[in-house]
């Protein structure tokens, strides 16, 4: 027996789908039926974020890529009452409850590798490396649903500079706090712990890409990954890793948890492809939560005339 539990316990079951009846003519229909089950319920809880301290001097990011103006924002008691986040729970429902006590008192982030100043940061001083700046961006989970979210965060390339990387290092690594008091489900085989993920050096330098320390004009609650969360508008949720507490600089690509999880399932890239499907579900169409309905998916969930150059000359299909 594997002690590794079979995929469709990793993925949720209520969009363990059969990607052969949605080719059946189904598409629409059965998309649209699932989805309703994903949104079933946010279970009586509002765990919003009112009493969390507002972020002072956020700066609103300038219209164009940085923000999204054409479209409404999902409201925030959506936003903060569901979420992945599988150190507390893998019921998406229920994360902000069993989070709700969480602490981020004495917080450490250390960056080492290929870099040339390698450094402890504590909050304060990772937050001074750039100023709070609201972002307001689409978010794609790989699971077909999406939100709008107005960020607070600053540029990663602001910690890179200030860490000053070799001329030979080429990808960036991002590494989650391991500490089952504190993260109930690392106790648990459901993922191996703790959590990574990595970018491309070149990713990690481009504009779009932040930590955020906040959403909404105050601090990021703990059920969104307190208190620094990566967040990449063109790639799937997946890759936003939470609740940062090690960076490291590598000259070799890092590995990434769903990726090792489930290699034909979850790419190392994870940009937002809607002609590269899931094994077991159509990426075409997106369900926006608070609307009704679905929307086409959008190539790099929209940013493709800002990022599309990074990837000239590779097979999105096979790269995914």
């Amino acid at each position: 027996m594997t002690d590794k539990p079979p995929a469709s316990e990793i993925t949720p079951r209520e969009v363990y789908f059969n990607r052969r009846a949605f080719l059946r003519g189904g598409l629409i229909a059965g998309t649209a039926a699932a989805t309703a089950l994903l949104y079933r319920k946010f279970n009586g809880l509002d765990f919003d974020t009112t009493t969390l301290p507002p972020i002072r001097g956020v700066v609103p990011a300038p219209h164009g890529p940085f923000r999204v103006d054409d479209e409404d924002l999902t409201p925030r008691v959506k936003v903060v009452n569901y979420n992945n986040f599988y150190e507390f729970t893998t019921d998406k429902d229920a994360v902000a409850g069993a989070a709700k006590d969480f602490k981020t008192d004495g917080w450490k982030i250390a960056v080492e590798g290929m870099c040339h100043r390698p450094r402890v940061f504590d909050l304060d001083a990772f937050r001074k490396l750039g100023a709070p700046e609201e972002r307001i961006y689409r978010h794609r989970c790989v699971e077909a649903w999406s939100m709008v979210i107005p960020w607070v965060g600053f540029p990663i390339a602001k910690l890179l500079a200030a860490v000053d990387p070799l001329g030979s290092a080429k990808y960036v690594a991002f590494e989650t706090l391991m500490d089952p008091t504190r993260f109930p489900n690392q106790t648990t085989n459901v993922l191996e712990w703790p959590y990574v993920e990595g970018l491309r050096l070149d990713e990690a330098m481009h504009p779009l890409a932040i930590f955020a320390t906040g959403l909404y004009g105050q601090e990021l609650p703990a059920q969104d990954g307190a208190p620094v969360k990566l967040v990449v508008p063109w790639k799937y949720g997946f890759k936003g890793i939470k609740s940062i507490v090690k960076i490291t600089l590598t000259d070799r690509e890092p590995v990434s948890t769903w990726n090792k999880r489930a290699p034909s399932e979850y790419g190392f890239y994870a940009n937002v492809n809607p002609q590269h499907d899931h094994p077991r579900w159509s990426q075409a169409t997106e369900q926006r939560i608070n609307e009704s309905g679905r929307r086409k998916t959008l190539m790099f969930n929209g940013y493709g005339e800002q990022v599309a150059s990074l990837y000239t000359g590779m097979d999105l299909d096979a790269h995914f």
